[in-house]
Formats: structure tokens, sequence, C-alpha cells
């Protein structure tokens, strides 16, 4: 019978063989989740010889993952902003970059307002997962979060997440096309929103992860990515509190588009943040 070291050297190579990027790496979580073993766990049994029973418990992950289903679907969860978090079809899985956005809303917050004290009402555009609206109530325990999305199996799976993590009392969970559910001149003091981006084109050249998986409407909005930007950005100014912040994630070459938008819509300090591979990735805007 093979060593566990020899599976995940196998595993590796197959996985490779079939697309799937940082192959040892997905190697090692199938296997260790199949096998209940932490990563370093699976170092120190290196030369364990695996029965045909673990052997069972790897080999239908494995083939999940060569036909490229996400790994975090297969495992069930991920570690994102501090939180690990349900992730199934329901919604996007949450990318770095959006944990990016989460830790430049809570610095820039700090930043502009010169306060420790969390803003009082939040709003998350397209929760998905939930992944920034629990991450901020983490972050901002007295703050009062609005969470919104207009898919019923994205908002139950980020209301199964609030529960999980123990924040079900701190983030309000409201169905919405945008801010269209939101009662009349509610405001807020920090919006941010990872909203659809991408265009018809890249959705299909995209990996069979994000192509396959991920649901569409989450994905794909018209006018080459930038119509629920627009959207959000001429809704967002009578949305804000006086100084509040407003903080997208957007396509790399949405920005010299929503910049112009951004002086069109009265909002103030329209800046462009690269993410950290240097590509413009976030619009931050100001009442």
């Amino acid at each position: 019978m093979p060593t566990l070291l020899e599976i995940i050297q196998k595993t590796t190579d197959f996985l490779a063989s079939k697309g799937v990027e940082s192959a040892r790496l997905n190697a090692e979580q199938l296997v260790g989740h199949a096998l209940a073993l932490k990563r370093m766990q699976l170092y120190l049994q290196f030369e364990r010889v695996l029965a045909e029973s673990d052997l069972e418990k790897i080999r239908p992950l494995v083939k999940r993952r060569a036909q490229r289903e996400p790994l975090q679907h297969i495992l069930g969860t991920v570690e994102w902003g501090g939180l690990t978090l349900k992730i199934d079809r329901r919604a996007l899985v949450p990318r770095p970059e959006t944990e990016e956005l989460f830790e430049l809303v809570v610095k820039r917050r700090a930043a502009i307002t010169s306060e420790t004290s969390a803003p009082p009402r939040v709003l998350d555009l397209g929760t998905g997962s939930g992944a920034l609206a629990l991450a901020l109530a983490q972050a901002w325990p007295d703050s009062r979060v609005t969470a919104v999305d207009a898919s019923d199996h994205a908002l139950a799976l980020a209301a199964e997440n609030a529960t999980f993590l123990g924040l079900s009392t701190r983030v309000t969970f409201i169905k919405s096309d945008w801010f269209s559910a939101l009662p009349d001149g509610e405001t807020f003091d920090v919006i941010v929103s990872n909203p659809p981006y991408l265009s018809e084109a890249e959705v299909a050249s995209a990996e069979p992860e994000v192509r396959v998986y991920d649901p569409r409407e989450a994905l794909v909005a018209p006018d080459e990515g930038l119509a629920d930007l627009r959207s959000i950005l001429r809704a967002a100014a009578s949305r804000l509190a006086p100084g509040g912040l407003l903080a997208l994630e957007t396509g790399i070459a949405h920005h010299c588009v929503l910049l112009e938008e951004v002086s069109a819509t009265g909002l103030a300090g329209g800046e462009s943040v690269p993410d950290l591979s240097k590509r413009d990735r976030f619009i931050l805007a100001w009442r």
C-alpha cells in the first residue's frame, strides 16, 4: 500500500495534468480533509501507510477537483477576513481581492474620521456569502450592519454563515436589488460592494472554477461590466450620511469611466486604489 507522501505526490501530478493551479497545495488540502488531518499533521505522517479505506475517502474528492470544481466547494469552507465561511454554489467564492477591500475599508474609515469608534450604520450591497458584511460586523462590534442581495439562495447562505459565526443578531439580511427595498431616506456611514463587473467575454475566457461553478448573475453585468457599478454610484450620494464612505470593487479597465461618474454624482474625493498585484481594483468616494 502507498504511503501518505506517495499519494500526495501522485495527486499533485494528476491535478497538475488537469490544469489545476497550485496543485501541491490542493493535493495536501484534499488529502488532509479526507483524512481529517491538518497540514502540519500531514507533514508529520508522510511515511504512514494508507489503507484502502483511506484511499476510498480521498479518491472522490480528487476526482471532483480534477473536474475543476472549486477547492472551497469540496472542503465546504474558506478562511477569509479572519472568519471561517461556509461556501457552496449559492454564491461566489470570496476572493482575496475582496478581502483586500475589507481591509482597505477598515483602515480608511479610521483615517478619514480620526475616530476609533465604529461607524453606526454599514451597508453591504450584493452580500453573496455574507463575507464582507460579517467581516465588518466582526471588526466593528458596535455597528449596525445591513446586507442585501437579490438572490434568495445567496441570502440563505449568508444567514447560515451569520448563525455559524454567532453574528446573526448583528447583521440584518434583506432581499433587494441594490437600494430598492431599503426604506426611503435611510442613510449609511459606510457602503461597500463587490457587484457583478465582468463582461460576457471575460466570463467566457475565465477558468472553469469561475465559468461553470460561480453564479452567473453574480459575475456578469451589462455595458461591458459597468451597469451595476454605475447604478450603485448614481444612488449612493443620497444613501450616504455626511462624511460617509463608499468603497467598490471593480473591473481593472473601469476606473477612468467610474471616476468621471463619481464627479457627476456629486460625491467627493473619487480615488482609484490598486490591489496587491498593482491592478486598479477599488474605487473610494465620500459624501
